[in-house]
């Protein structure tokens, strides 16, 4: 089953999830150095049933969530979603995992980010996207505040991990900061 390139960057494409991603997000979220950053993924043992169960729910539901595949392998490297969507205030939150760690740092979780942002802005029409990240995760803040998002709240050591406390970041981007990637050129300009 092939993946489908629903939105394009020069690194890495979006595409609609399948089932046969929950054998990597198994393998994923079973991995300490993937999951920590995330939140409650580390916490919670995933199986591949457990998995196979998310996906089918994803697509029986049609959750906005996709699959980040790289453009030159085709090689399902991540998945990224928007989630608690407000169809009144037009607001959503987001997230976004890199799972192959070959791909970390190499600017794919931008890339992503970016045609995630796209979508929700300029398909979808939301005006507001939140998200959550650890203060411990830098490569995750640095990666959104080279998108655009701002800071727009703490909770103070809001995650425990051993002895150590981190605070919980909540940062958003609004449609009027964010110029589009990929949609806008099958807008024709008038």
């Amino acid at each position: 089953m092939p993946y489908y390139k629903k939105l394009v960057g020069e690194k890495c494409y979006l595409s609609p999830c399948r089932p046969s991603d929950a054998e990597k997000w198994a393998e994923w979220f079973n991995d300490l150095a993937v999951a920590l950053p995330l939140g409650d993924e580390a916490y919670m043992p995933s199986t591949l049933e457990s998995e196979h169960e998310t996906v089918a729910s994803i697509l029986k539901n049609k959750g906005y969530v996709f699959s980040i595949v790289d453009l030159e392998s085709d090689t399902l490297i991540g998945r990224c979603l928007l989630f608690d969507m407000n169809k009144v205030d037009r607001t959503a939150m987001m997230g976004i995992v890199i799972g192959e760690r070959a791909y970390w740092g190499k600017g794919y979780g931008q890339e992503a980010t970016r045609l995630l942002l796209d979508y929700a802005f300029n398909l979808l029409n939301l005006n507001s996207i939140m998200l959550g990240v650890f203060s411990f995760n830098t490569r995750a803040l640095n990666c959104y505040l080279q998108v655009g998002f701002r800071e727009i709240g703490r909770r103070r050591q809001a995650r425990i991990i051993g002895d150590k406390k981190y605070d919980a970041i909540l940062m958003d981007i609004l449609a009027e900061e964010f110029a589009s990637t990929y949609v806008s050129g099958f807008v024709s300009q008038e």
